[in-house]
């Protein structure tokens, strides 16, 4: 969730699982994006430690500050999709998933810095999962693609059960 999305989620007084949800289903149903389908789609992922929203860092800095908190808690990763056709939502999910982080060493947080570099700073939680991220986990609850940051499983089922992809 960038900066413009927090502020905006803060006013209307959202919870971050909702915030996730508030702008793709507007930004779907504004436009279509061609793709291979003639429907508009948008994306969009938070993390949230209790109440607390968080945006990608944006140096390492600010990513070394964001994984201290994190570390040794459990944060979640909220994920959310939206398609329209012709202006009308067609098809909205929300997925929650749940990690918890290790309660790792600083001299661990400086190795992993080191090793990710600028990578980092490309993802709302510091760290990419499918890469050295792993290491900063010790509890993972909740859909591989959610994390992601796209509730995939349920979009290719809506896909299927509409005609758009074979079942």
């Amino acid at each position: 969730m960038d900066d413009r999305m927090r502020r905006s989620a803060d006013r209307r007084r959202l919870s971050p699982r909702k915030g996730a949800g508030s702008r793709p289903q507007d930004r779907a149903a504004a436009g279509p994006i061609q793709w291979p389908l003639p429907t508009g789609r948008r994306a969009d992922q938070t993390l949230a430690l209790e109440t607390e929203v968080f945006s990608k860092p944006q140096d390492v800095a600010g990513a070394r500050a964001q994984l201290k908190r994190l570390r040794g808690k459990t944060h979640a990763l909220h994920a959310a999709i939206a398609l329209a056709r012709g202006g009308s939502l067609v098809f909205e999910e929300r997925a929650t998933a749940r990690l918890t982080m290790r309660d790792f060493s600083d001299e661990f947080l400086e190795a992993y810095l080191a090793a990710a570099g600028a990578a980092v700073t490309a993802s709302v939680g510091a760290y990419q999962l499918e890469k050295l991220g792993i290491h900063l986990f010790e509890e993972i609850a909740g859909d591989h693609f959610t994390i992601l940051g796209l509730p995939l499983l349920r979009l290719l089922d809506f896909l299927r059960r509409n005609g758009f992809l074979v079942a």
